[in-house]
């Protein structure tokens, strides 16, 4: 569920039915995805999970990338429980995360980079939104760390999606928060030196879903985005970048599905494998970052998807007698 940049048009509130898929629990149970700029020192990464953790709150999972420079967590607690985790978890990025020697491929603008609440259906947004206006208020008061909020709580829609603040990088956000392009919903005017801002949100449930190029150039894998995002003219709901990943020396095709009712990863997966063979190049494994819906799987089995390293309790349905305890 990594938040990942390429302009797509798709609407930001749910447009699903899972609304319950918590239900039944005893009282609400929410549900957060903060991405973290820090894909690669285990250490670090072990002790911000051991901090959300000792808040009460749960880590269902925990995926880490060193070439995007980047680490998503998926947490899950009670509403106040989970507002204690992210706030602490914010503390422990501005403690252990340094944006001056960040290295990583994915764009960025903190360190704590973006903590959306989701709201698995529209029933759901009232209170994530109450739960994300309260995150981003503590961030900013206990932190002093700059807070926007985008997604169903952006407060401007020409300011809804992370992209519209990463835009440019951090030196541009800088620029247009010293010029008062940009004005924070809280904490200071200014991006912190080290840990820059916080893109705290409210969305649906989305799916962050990579396909590798093992052959190719990493300019073929940008003209496959560009083509796959709605942006470019593509599937509906899907953003997507082109990116080159180091360690393997490969390129990549990032993709993130805000609505698997209208994008399938079957389909995007699908649509990748076109555009592959229209350019010459070979399609290769496809990577799933976190969790996802059990329903966006069904008619496609991970074998035909070519899905490397898929676990059964990367689906969200799977930890609700977890939840239910």
């Amino acid at each position: 569920m990594q938040e990942t940049d390429g302009g797509s048009g798709a609407q930001l509130a749910p447009r699903h039915d899972d609304a319950d898929l918590f239900g039944g629990l005893d009282g609400p149970t929410a549900l957060a995805v903060p991405n973290v700029s820090e894909g690669e020192h285990e250490p670090t990464l072990d002790a911000m999970a051991a901090a959300v953790r000792a808040t009460g709150a749960r880590v269902l999972d925990r995926h880490a990338d060193a070439d995007h420079g980047r680490a998503v967590f998926t947490v899950a607690a009670d509403p106040l429980t989970l507002q204690d985790a992210l706030v602490t978890l914010a503390a422990e990025c501005l403690d252990r995360v340094d944006l001056r020697r960040h290295r990583g491929v994915h764009p960025r603008v903190g360190a704590l980079d973006v903590a959306p609440i989701v709201a698995m259906g529209p029933a759901d947004v009232p209170l994530a939104s109450e739960i994300a206006r309260g995150l981003a208020a503590r961030i900013g008061e206990e932190l002093a760390l700059p807070v926007f909020l985008y997604g169903a709580v952006a407060r401007d829609p020409d300011h809804a999606r992370p992209h519209d603040f990463r835009r440019g990088g951090i030196g541009e956000l800088r620029r247009r928060m010293e010029e008062g392009e940009l004005i924070p919903e809280a904490g200071p005017r200014r991006l912190h030196p080290s840990a820059g801002a916080v893109l705290v949100g409210v969305r649906g449930p989305l799916i962050a879903w990579n396909v590798g190029l093992p052959h190719a150039h990493v300019d073929h894998a940008r003209a496959i985005a560009a083509r796959v995002r709605e942006s470019g003219g593509g599937l509906p709901a899907v953003s997507a970048l082109g990116l080159y990943l180091a360690t393997s020396g490969t390129p990549q095709v990032s993709m993130t599905l805000e609505d698997y009712r209208l994008s399938s990863p079957a389909m995007a997966v699908a649509f990748v494998r076109r555009e592959a063979e229209r350019l010459g190049v070979d399609a290769g494994d496809s990577e799933l970052v976190g969790l996802i819906p059990g329903a966006a799987l069904r008619g496609a089995s991970p074998s035909a998807l070519r899905l490397r390293g898929f676990r059964p309790g990367q689906v969200i349905d799977a930890h609700l007698p977890e939840l239910r305890r």
